[in-house]
């Protein structure tokens, strides 16, 4: 469960992927040991406090000056897998996504140019150096992606409403081979029905990204912020993942009238979300 605290949450969800001790090489691992065994294991709700306070700096700060050496932990069956916050990374790549998501005045009053074009090139000399770096944390604001859903299933699902002092949970976990060959049967199922769509792109993107990790690995789908902005009753009969599994075995059998059910209710659900983010 997730305490309540004075952050503000921002409407987002995160795809994350927990990676056993043995994926990493020294003298990292090392570091990963020792920092799973500390006892004030920060949550998600501080990197966004670590977050908002470098963007109120003056200039505002949109990428930290150090990498996070922090990491969300789990252990499970015995075993410590890790999921690093790669902060630093995650913010050069949402950056670069910015100009889509917000008009040029608004963006130029939040970051100014010269704050982005200083940004961008730090980022270009560091990804020269680091061809290979991926982040451990995909995030999404106002929605979660239709193919973040295709990697679980609803017995996966987690719920917790919360009382007093905490705010409600809803996530997925999945083993990663779980996760990739839902992805294989999905994209099977879409190219045999339909020649392209974006549906097909972002699977595809994803299925690429869980190739870069360890087999062992746990993939972690969690509706963080947005719990904040469906409404009340929703959340708790929300079951997305069973929607879109439905609707790709639909489209396994052939039966579009099925599958066009089921990507209804889905619509439908995640309506009032879409409504709210026009309304901002």
């Amino acid at each position: 469960m997730t305490k309540v605290s004075s952050v503000i949450v921002p409407y987002a969800a995160y795809l994350r992927v927990y990676e056993p001790l043995a994926a990493f090489p020294e003298p990292e691992r090392g570091h990963w040991e020792r920092y799973a065994r500390r006892d004030d294991l920060p949550s998600y709700q501080e990197e966004l406090r670590r977050s908002l306070a470098d963007l109120a700096a003056v200039p505002p700060a949109p990428v930290p000056v150090h990498e996070s050496d922090d990491a969300f932990v789990l252990e499970t069956d015995g075993e410590v897998r890790v999921c690093p916050w790669r902060t630093r990374l995650r913010g050069w790549q949402a950056l670069e996504g910015l100009a889509e998501e917000y008009p040029l005045p608004v963006l130029d009053a939040l970051l100014p140019p010269v704050v982005r074009n200083e940004t961008s090139r730090d980022y270009e000399r560091w990804l020269a150096e680091h061809p290979d770096a991926r982040p451990w944390i995909r995030t999404s604001t106002w929605q979660v992606p239709i193919n973040w859903f295709v990697l679980f299933a609803d017995e996966e699902r987690e719920y917790a409403k919360g009382s007093a002092g905490e705010v409600p949970v809803l996530r997925y976990r999945t083993p990663m081979v779980q996760a990739r060959r839902r992805v294989a049967r999905g994209l099977r199922a879409l190219r045999d029905s339909v020649d392209e769509s974006l549906l097909i792109d972002g699977l595809v993107d994803v299925g690429r990204w869980l190739e870069e990790f360890h087999p062992r690995s746990l993939v972690e789908l969690d509706y963080g912020g947005l719990v904040h902005a469906l409404p009340a009753g929703a959340l708790e009969d929300d079951h997305s993942a069973a929607d879109v599994g439905e609707g790709i075995a639909a489209l396994r059998r052939g039966d579009e009238g099925g599958a066009a059910e089921a990507y209804g209710r889905l619509v439908e659900r995640w309506r009032a979300v879409r409504d709210l983010r026009s309304a901002n």
